[in-house]
């Protein structure tokens, strides 16, 4: 019978943070990968202050940084099937080497005077080459957690909740640092927190699962996205990046034309701090119901949440609704993860990690471009449809299609032994 994964009898028997956390040798990767997920979202509007700053063009400024966006969201995966096939270490080391030269290449650029398209020459490969940590330390967490469901889903929560925290604190630590040295500084200081926590974490290689080397001879192992399952997910986290890139500029535009600008970074902190808390709650309820029908209910909850931010009169009402629109989004990530490392067999959960999570960076492009054009059109009220738009096709592709959300079936080989022939069950992904 196919060998199941190993489970860590060290780990602590029930569930919760608490439990969590006591897990051996955790703190070992989750420090270095704070340290190395924080600029993740330094990134953009560090090239944004940076090329605005040295040639006064928000347009120019916003494609370089979408540049960086579309190509991470697209090299991200190839990366983390690379991690799933020859380790961790192998792929994160040159990556972290080659973002930070990357970076430092357009700043040089910038601060030259160089044409327009060198810019978006360096963008390119400073934004494929972004670590896939947070896909990474989830893979870790499937790996040292075995077949505790409960705890995983704990576990997913906790990295949830801790996106949601870099995502607030990241663009504050750009924008200060930024303000108070120059926009150089806060994206060497994204460059070089990547560098120290990507090779931090990925010096901690006991903790990383086992690589499954290079396929047979003869043998083409499929890619993640070979499952419908894990396309449908893509597919709705590609509509939660609209949100993301839809509140980032409507928000902004919405408190600059009440006159508030400054309160747009507030408005948004709280939009965040929603999510977080909600992620907090939800990783804490020990779940009945089936991961594929609470994908759903928190799906429509979020589409709930964006159907009423065109109609808000003034920056308080957003405010608010804005705030009970982030109580749904780290449910429905933590929901997906979870669904996402039940339909891929173990040697392709990182891969599958960074689909989801470079679907977001899709949206989030998207969902700023084409929001961008609407405000400047219509008004700031405007730009919050495409949020709408973007999650209601994400419902819609759910609810039609969740069948395809349940794990795959226990493949079967028939084996000979003593003359006698009887058939094993050969787990192809874990269910969870």
């Amino acid at each position: 019978m196919a060998a199941r994964r190993p489970v860590d009898d060290t780990t602590p028997h029930g569930t919760g943070y608490g439990a969590l956390l006591r897990t051996p040798r955790a703190w070992t990767f989750l420090f270095p990968a704070l340290v190395a997920r924080l600029p993740y979202a330094m990134l953009s509007l560090g090239i944004v202050l940076l090329v605005h700053d040295t040639t006064g063009s928000y347009g120019l400024a916003g494609a370089v940084a979408a540049t960086a966006a579309v190509s991470q969201a697209l090299i991200g995966p190839q990366t983390g099937r690379l991690a799933d096939r020859h380790g961790q270490a192998a792929v994160l080391v040159p990556a972290v080497v080659v973002h930070a030269c990357a970076v430092a290449a357009l700043i040089v650029l910038a601060h030259a005077g160089a044409p327009d398209w060198t810019l978006f020459l360096a963008a390119a490969p400073a934004g494929a080459a972004v670590p896939q940590v947070g896909a990474m330390v989830r893979a870790r967490w499937v790996h040292r957690l075995g077949e505790r469901p409960a705890l995983l889903n704990t576990a997913f929560a906790f990295e949830s909740v801790t996106d949601e925290f870099t995502f607030v604190i990241g663009p504050m630590l750009a924008t200060g640092i930024a303000t108070l040295v120059n926009p150089s500084a806060g994206l060497t200081a994204e460059a070089a927190l990547t560098l120290l926590g990507g090779l931090a974490f990925a010096a901690r290689r006991d903790t990383a699962p086992a690589p499954t080397g290079p396929a047979a001879p003869g043998v083409r192992r499929a890619s993640a996205l070979a499952s419908p399952g894990v396309r449908l997910l893509a597919g709705a986290f590609l509509g939660l990046g609209t949100v993301f890139g839809t509140l980032q500029v409507s928000i902004t535009a919405f408190a600059e034309d009440a006159g508030s600008g400054g309160l747009s970074g507030l408005v948004y902190g709280l939009f965040a701090t929603g999510s977080m808390v909600a992620g907090v709650l939800y990783g804490l309820v020990p779940w009945r119901s089936s991961a594929r029908r609470r994908m759903v209910v928190c799906y429509a909850l979020l589409v709930l949440g964006c159907s009423t931010l065109w109609a808000m009169p003034n920056l308080v009402a957003l405010t608010v609704a804005g705030l009970f629109c982030g109580l749904a989004i780290a449910p429905t990530l933590i929901t997906g993860y979870t669904l996402v490392e039940t339909l891929v067999a173990d040697g392709a959960k990182t891969e599958a990690f960074t689909w989801l999570t470079g679907s977001i960076g899709l949206g989030l492009a998207l969902g700023s471009t084409v929001a961008g054009q609407l405000i400047d059109r219509s008004g700031p009220s405007l730009g919050f449809t495409v949020a709408l738009a973007g999650s209601g096709l994400g419902l819609v592709a759910l609810v039609t299609m969740r069948r395809l959300l349940l794990a795959p079936a226990p493949a079967h080989r028939t084996v000979a032994r003593g003359g006698a022939v009887r058939e094993e069950a050969v787990t192809a992904a874990r269910r969870g």
